[in-house]
């Protein structure tokens, strides 16, 4: 299941490992390992690529070419992991990606609304999710005391207005 912008989604997008073979015709995800091996063979690939990048992989290779990239799926290995918050916010603000950011692994209701403040766009559910209940928890919370990369203003801010 995905949710994508507080919305119930079809993913149309298929992870694909690292020795199998990619589709033509679909939107496909690769490990980053992958696509710096083949970087070259993507570039005239007709259909959409996103790149997953592991919770402990950098920016690196990806920074300069973030604009041939639709999707970047940022790992989360355990819920208490909490580096691709991070990578989020500097793919957003440091590095002005526009594209999609999904949030891929172990991830709890209760972050998706904090995930959203970094960034993330789309979240990619557990089977056993109840999807109506992910997609309501990105407007829990209605005023924020800190700025984040999701332009929502700040408590002060609106104080002010």
């Amino acid at each position: 299941m995905l949710v994508k912008n507080g919305l119930i989604v079809e993913d149309n997008w298929v992870a694909v490992a690292d020795d199998a073979a990619i589709p033509d015709d679909r939107p496909a995800i690769v490990p980053l390992d992958r696509w710096r091996r083949e970087r070259a063979a993507f570039e005239d690939r007709n259909a959409p690529l996103g790149v997953r990048l592991a919770s402990d992989d950098t920016l690196d290779d990806i920074a300069d070419v973030l604009h041939g990239i639709d999707l970047i799926a940022l790992e989360f290995p355990a819920f208490t992991d909490g580096r691709s918050y991070s990578t989020a916010r500097l793919l957003r603000e440091r590095h002005g990606y526009t594209g999609e950011l999904r949030a891929v692994g172990q991830i709890l209701r209760d972050q998706v609304q904090f995930m959203a403040r970094c960034g993330f766009d789309s979240f990619e559910l557990p089977d056993d999710a109840g999807a109506e209940d992910w997609a309501a928890g990105q407007s829990d919370i209605a005023v924020f005391y800190q700025p984040a990369a999701d332009a929502r203003p700040a408590a002060a801010a609106l104080r002010q207005r």
